[in-house]
């Protein structure tokens, strides 16, 4: 076939999604593009080949009967694409697992329990991303994504694994164990809602020290710093849970207040698992099933 007869791949994907979930949103949660990128593609394609795939209805899609026509031979390269790549790749697509999630997590939650992971798959092979910024620019290349985000900016595959409160903790030692918090030195992490000032407001009073709280991209930098007797810092149950049962950390006060955000656990397609996804899978919901951090919903 000529090169110029074939369209993006990103415009047939788009497509193909679409039409398995008859729903750009569902589409757009699977290759982790928006919702408006989806429809856009899937626009562009119908423009390339100049025909309608898709009945648009409010809140539903139906092929059309050229949609309907195009779709199953779509598939069938598909699925030629995939055999063919799986004879380069061999068995190890079905060993090896790659994970998204944020540096916090990471660090605090995964790293001090894959000693279990591993003893309960000593064959699988795990390849850790943690981008700090911009983690939709990575997640296509994720087979499992773990995000850190509010519920109304998660998709409908979504899972929510625990909802957390936050509060200060500290070194035991720090301030004598008995922190002064109009002369603590403040840590936060930037861009989430569990502040010192939501804290403070909690509690019925106003926060007067903003300018003052020292602001880090990752929890990882603000809870090692008071970990290691340099201040007080905002954390939430999920990553300091392990910390303050060994005694790494305290709590020096017992007010807490809800946490907005949350994880969610992004798993792949039904049709793109393999042996090490589904080993992941069933793992962290072991883990998560015995913990007291489940989440209620």
């Amino acid at each position: 076939m000529p090169q110029s007869n074939l369209p993006p791949l990103t415009w047939l994907r788009a497509f193909e999604a679409s039409a398995r979930h008859l729903s750009f949103t569902r589409a757009a949660a699977e290759l982790h593009l928006t919702q408006s990128a989806v429809s856009q593609h899937v626009r562009s394609l119908e423009s390339y080949l100049g025909r309608d795939l898709f009945v648009r209805k409010t809140r539903a899609l139906e092929l059309t009967e050229d949609g309907g026509n195009y779709l199953p031979s779509l598939r069938e390269a598909f699925d030629l694409i995939s055999s063919s790549t799986q004879t380069f790749i061999g068995a190890d697509k079905g060993t090896n697992l790659t994970l998204q999630c944020n540096m916090a997590f990471s660090v605090f939650w995964l790293a001090p329990r894959l000693k279990r992971l591993y003893e309960a798959n000593p064959w699988l092979v795990l390849n850790i991303v943690t981008p700090i910024w911009d983690p939709e620019r990575h997640a296509a290349n994720a087979t499992i994504e773990i995000r850190f985000g509010r519920p109304e900016e998660m998709s409908a595959t979504a899972e929510c694994l625990a909802t957390d409160r936050c509060f200060p903790v500290c070194a035991p030692e720090y301030q004598g164990g008995a922190p002064d918090l109009e002369t603590a030195k403040l840590f936060d992490c930037a861009g989430t809602t569990a502040t010192w000032s939501t804290w403070y407001k909690t509690r019925g009073e106003a926060f007067h020290r903003d300018d003052e709280v020292n602001l880090a991209s990752t929890y990882v930098i603000a809870i090692t710093a008071a970990m290691r007797g340099a201040g007080l810092s905002m954390a939430h149950d999920l990553l300091v849970r392990d910390l303050l049962e060994d005694g790494s950390l305290v709590r020096p006060f017992e007010h807490s207040a809800p946490l907005a955000e949350a994880y969610f656990l992004f798993p792949p397609s039904a049709h793109a698992r393999t042996p090490a996804s589904e080993a992941f899978l069933n793992w962290i919901g072991e883990e998560f099933a015995h913990s007291s951090l489940k989440s209620a919903s």
